[in-house]
């Protein structure tokens, strides 16, 4: 049998942590907003590093899975497009508000999951976290990643 794609072994792992469905629920909307967020919070800075960031996650996700680095990069583009939509001075407000909201959702979730985010163990966890979000939408829509 051929070895497990990395793509695979790193979701199984971060599976591990993540088994309650309420658990899931949380982490399908929380997840999403954190990556806006933070973002968000780099684009206060300067929008280009928010690209720049942006663009390095897709280089990451791209080795691991052509399809779920597809997926990311449609996601970034809508994230950053309603960044730029969003007047400057709203930004880093929102961002902060959403990061921290987000996060006190995700410590819930390990709360009710009885288990440690996967990332305190590893912190490329905190890159495969949107593509365990996003293979919840590719299986419900029966897509291969």
């Amino acid at each position: 049998m051929p070895d497990a794609r990395a793509i695979d072994t790193l979701l199984a792992k971060y599976s591990e942590s993540h088994l309650d469905p309420t658990n899931e629920a949380i982490h399908c909307a929380c997840v999403p907003l954190i990556v806006f967020s933070l973002l968000g919070l780099i684009w206060a800075i300067h929008p280009l590093l928010a690209l720049a960031g942006a663009a390095a996650s897709m280089v990451y996700y791209f080795k691991l899975s052509r399809n779920f680095a597809l997926g990311m990069l449609l996601m970034a583009a809508f994230m950053l497009a309603v960044l730029a939509a969003l007047p400057p001075g709203a930004v880093l407000p929102l961002s902060i508000v959403i990061f921290v909201l987000s996060w006190i959702g995700q410590f819930i979730g390990h709360k009710i999951e009885g288990k440690k985010p996967s990332f305190f163990d590893d912190l490329r966890f905190l890159l495969i976290g949107p593509l365990f979000v996003l293979g919840v939408l590719y299986r419900r829509l029966k897509l291969a990643y």
